[in-house]
């Protein structure tokens, strides 16, 4: 069997990444639509499709991991950079619901920021790919909302405090979606979006694989040499726009019994996921409280070393371990599980799924898809989506006002678009 070469060289100076363009023409490789792992200065763009699937199953990460290493095997590897993400890279975006469909894709061209280090991957036997700059135009884009009624979605966060009220759960996640459409001719530019959410929200990881894009503060899982690293979010409140009242606002969140009662549900599942395959574990006393431009959320990063043993655990069995979570889906996990699928009334897609990426070590690092849209192949229509935890003491028109402020980071970058 002939194996595809793939080689991975280190590059010079560098556009920031959401401006990198490919000039070579691969396979569709699109300047607008690339796919995306990018937080600040560091992270990779990709262009072009080597291969992709679609998986579904409660043993989709499983399918996922065998998929890769069945992939790798089929390539000739000469990577003259080392380090984590790079060589050959697949980008997985998996659905919240094991019965929807996950996708995994394999590009052909990788270029790659960490620190002072520039890198670029490519497939076949050509030259390596010439890096170019692309800016994205932008065009104000006329969008028309629609969506779920208001008082439904709060009839449905009372139907939810009723049953955890009653024992039946301890917390609950219920998401929203609206659904976005452009009018005329205009287009939804995938970069251009990235662009504005990066530049709104400087410390999210912004994402974009297959039509989902969006700017996530929250990473589910990073593993990179046995360290395993997850930030649990979970407690919001909307910001003022003045900093004295914003200092004010952090402070109540730190002290809200409600909020911290939602935290500690978010922190205790993930650390008691990575307790069975971690030889150690660090899970701080308190949360801090981390400032976005719109929200600022209670925030916690738990710590772990992965057992050292023949076979250690990879990022695969840490995403089988640690999807979903109660920052996502609640406790106990399949009560809460039951619950959404009998109240919320819409499918989830890929939101509140690990997106994120996989190395040849299959170390990599993923993020929860929060803030973020599903844009249509058309490019004319957009369903974004927000969700809140729901606790005893949640109430649902406050719940209402935290959605509507989570939709607010895609909808501002939109309208701007």
């Amino acid at each position: 069997m002939t194996k595809m070469r793939v080689r991975t060289e280190v590059l010079g100076d560098l556009p920031h990444l959401l401006e990198v363009s490919i000039k070579d023409g691969l396979s569709n490789a699109s300047p607008t639509d690339p796919i995306t792992w990018v937080r600040g200065d560091e992270g990779m763009i990709a262009f072009g499709e080597y291969k992709r699937v679609q998986i579904t199953g409660s043993d989709r990460f499983e399918k996922a991991r065998k998929w890769w290493q069945d992939s790798l095997r089929e390539l000739d590897i000469h990577n003259n950079v080392h380090g984590s993400g790079t060589g050959p890279i697949l980008f997985a975006s998996f659905a919240f619901d094991s019965d929807e469909p996950s996708t995994l894709l394999i590009p052909e061209v990788v270029v790659g920021r960490r620190g002072e280090r520039r890198w670029i991957t490519w497939f076949g036997e050509g030259p390596q790919p010439e890096v170019s700059s692309i800016e994205s135009k932008s065009a104000p884009l006329s969008l028309r909302w629609s969506g779920e009624n208001g008082n439904a979605w709060r009839s449905h966060v009372a139907a939810i405090v009723d049953l955890i009220q009653r024992g039946e759960a301890e917390k609950v996640v219920l998401a929203r979606a609206l659904d976005g459409t452009v009018g005329g001719e205009e287009r939804i530019d995938t970069r251009r979006l990235l662009q504005l959410l990066g530049s709104d929200y400087p410390n999210t990881w912004l994402f974009s694989n297959q039509g989902l894009v969006g700017a996530t503060p929250e990473l589910l899982v990073r593993l990179s040499k046995s360290l395993v690293t997850s930030r649990v979010l979970a407690g919001t409140i909307k910001r003022s726009g003045d900093d004295e009242k914003d200092l004010a606002l952090a402070a109540s969140l730190a002290r809200s019994s409600k909020d911290l009662e939602e935290h500690e549900y978010a922190v205790r599942s993930v650390a008691d996921a990575l307790v069975p395959l971690c030889s150690s574990t660090n899970v701080p006393e308190s949360p801090f409280v981390l400032h976005l431009s719109n929200v600022m959320h209670l925030a916690t990063d738990v710590t772990g070393v992965v057992t050292d043993s023949v076979n250690p655990p990879d990022v695969f069995d840490l995403l089988a371990r640690l999807h979903p979570s109660a920052a996502v889906c609640g406790t106990p996990r399949e009560r809460a599980e039951r619950s959404i699928r009998e109240v919320e009334e819409i499918s989830r897609g890929r939101y509140a799924g690990p997106v994120g990426w996989v190395d040849v070590r299959s170390d990599g690092e993923f993020g929860i898809a929060l803030r973020c849209g599903q844009i249509d192949g058309s490019k004319k229509s957009i369903r974004i989506y927000a969700g809140c935890g729901i606790v005893a003491g949640s109430d649902p028109v406050a719940e209402y006002a935290e959605s509507e402020a989570k939709l607010a980071a895609i909808q501002g970058a939109l309208a701007r678009h």
